[in-house]
């Protein structure tokens, strides 16, 4: 799977405001801001994204996912300087 085909899945299934993602195929990081993390633990924000990526994850086509999730708020405050 390809970087692109990777980050069409994720927004395909999830209201993204920012979307970095870094990996070489198989072993994946990924920067995900979205609205839909507010009020959520992040058990449950990584749930959601797994969740876009349904059984890619089981087939081995995504091997490895590992994830900041972040709201809009919490990106901001991170990214000011």
């Amino acid at each position: 799977m390809t970087a692109d085909q990777l980050k069409t899945l994720i927004a395909a299934g999830l209201r993204c405001e920012h979307l970095e993602l870094e990996g070489d195929g198989r072993h994946w990081y990924a920067t995900i801001v979205s609205p839909e993390f507010e009020g959520q633990r992040p058990i449950r924000r990584h749930q959601k994204v797994y969740a876009t990526l349904g059984a890619k994850m089981h087939t081995d086509e995504v091997h490895a996912l590992s994830m900041k999730t972040l709201t809009p708020a919490e990106w901001a405050a991170q990214t000011a300087t």
